[in-house]
């Protein structure tokens, strides 16, 4: 891939980005920031299948649930997506279900959960998306009666945005690194949402950009750049263990949605009129039947890095989800429940595996598979993991921002 594949960033913006990535002041209890869930150490995720979000202690899988009325009253829904490359041209929706888009639905852009309500000044649809974590009550906001912000979020969801544009503006150096960096600013009293959403979307563009990989250099035809071992991987990954089927083009995901009969566990996210417990992943956008328990095909650029794996992060390694992607069927009936990476939680163990009770919708989930079993061999299921890690950039180990060492807001910075 080259820079005429990616959207352009501004390095000023991407300074005030990385500040803000990690500054707890964009949630609604000031405890937790976007780092928090995508930190550094963990390849931009967290390590765990399932996120501990607002009211949650330490970062990666040693986070903590929390402790007394402020501990979490949820478990994220979904596993921490990672962020790799997600400036490039081709990403034009993002979440695992698709909810965020490039489109015209509501006259300004975008197709998203806010709808018409969304912001003006919206530049990408990186930008667009890193804007709604802080309006989730589970991950940013907090729980009703806890702050203003998620006071607001129980109004309407724009009602959230002008609040936390508000606590950035208001101090000084966050102004004037604003001022500097967005020519249709003239004071820091302007800055708005849009602002704050696209200095993100910079810092993540460049920060998690990432082509250097081995199999970059392969493909360039740098003699010696994969081990042989690679290559036999690569060469199953393309043809007989069928991969790129899916998992196609620079990007590694052809964008597309699938069922792949992933085991499920959680809360899940559902339609807004379902009555119970589970995930009906891409249908929860479209409300179309067929799109039940699709999701979206992640890229594989340094998945290495980026444990566990599954949209609910159900295997703890690539050994466990490449045998998943073989045998869907086998692999769901042998999974078991403490394979789920899941910090204890005593008070949610009611809900964490409750779906597994419904018959019916585990039958669903286990019929619904879109991939076509294949059969390999030992060795070559090893030579695919080798393969994978062929796929993590050499840059990932020296980023361009890292992790700031202080935040203008004061608030202490996970590590």
């Amino acid at each position: 891939m080259s820079d005429a594949d990616y959207h352009s960033f501004s390095a000023d913006r991407a300074k005030i980005g990385q500040l803000l990535f990690y500054d707890k002041i964009l949630s609604g209890n000031r405890n937790i920031s976007c780092g928090t869930c995508h930190h550094h150490r963990f390849g931009g995720t967290d390590g765990l299948s399932l996120g501990i979000g607002e009211g949650g202690i330490g970062v990666g899988p040693d986070r903590h649930p929390g402790r007394g009325e402020s501990r979490i009253h949820k478990r994220i829904p979904r596993n921490a997506s990672a962020l790799w490359n997600l400036a490039a041209k081709n990403f034009t929706v993002l979440f695992h279900d698709g909810r965020l888009a490039l489109a015209d639905d509501f006259d300004n852009g975008f197709n998203t959960p806010a709808e018409e309500w969304l912001p003006h000044g919206l530049e990408s649809v990186l930008g667009t998306q890193a804007i709604f974590p802080m309006t989730a009550q589970f991950e940013m906001a907090g729980n009703p009666k806890e702050n203003e912000v998620a006071g607001a979020l129980h109004d309407r969801i724009d009602a959230v945005w002008p609040i936390l544009a508000k606590r950035v503006r208001v101090i000084p150096e966050y102004g004037d690194m604003f001022v500097a960096a967005f020519d249709d600013l003239d004071a820091a009293e302007d800055v708005t949402i849009a602002h704050i959403g696209e200095a993100l979307a910079a810092f993540i563009a460049i920060e998690f950009r990432s082509d250097d990989a081995p199999f970059d250099r392969f493909l360039a035809g740098e003699r010696g750049a994969l081990t042989l071992r690679q290559q036999r991987g690569a060469e199953l990954f393309y043809g007989k263990a069928g991969c790129a089927e899916c998992h196609s083009g620079p990007l590694l995901t052809d964008q597309k949605f699938h069922a792949l009969a992933i085991p499920p566990f959680g809360p899940g996210r559902t339609r807004r009129f379902d009555p119970y417990t589970r995930d009906v992943g891409r249908m929860g956008e479209t409300d179309d039947l067929d799109d039940a328990y699709r999701f979206r095909t992640p890229s594989l650029r340094n998945v290495a890095l980026t444990a566990p794996y599954g949209h609910n992060g159900a295997y703890a390694d690539l050994d466990g989800i490449i045998r998943h992607h073989l045998d869907p069927q086998g692999s769901f009936d042998a999974w078991q429940t403490h394979m789920a990476q899941l910090p204890d939680a005593p008070w949610l163990a009611a809900i964490d595996f409750v779906v597994w009770q419904d018959r019916f919708e585990i039958a669903r989930v286990r019929a619904k598979i879109d991939i076509k079993p294949r059969q390999l061999a030992e060795d070559e299921i090893g030579a695919l993991i080798d393969f994978m890690s062929a796929l993590t950039g050499a840059s990932t180990a020296n980023p361009p921002f890292g992790v700031p060492e202080r935040v203008p807001s004061g608030l202490p910075v996970d590590r």
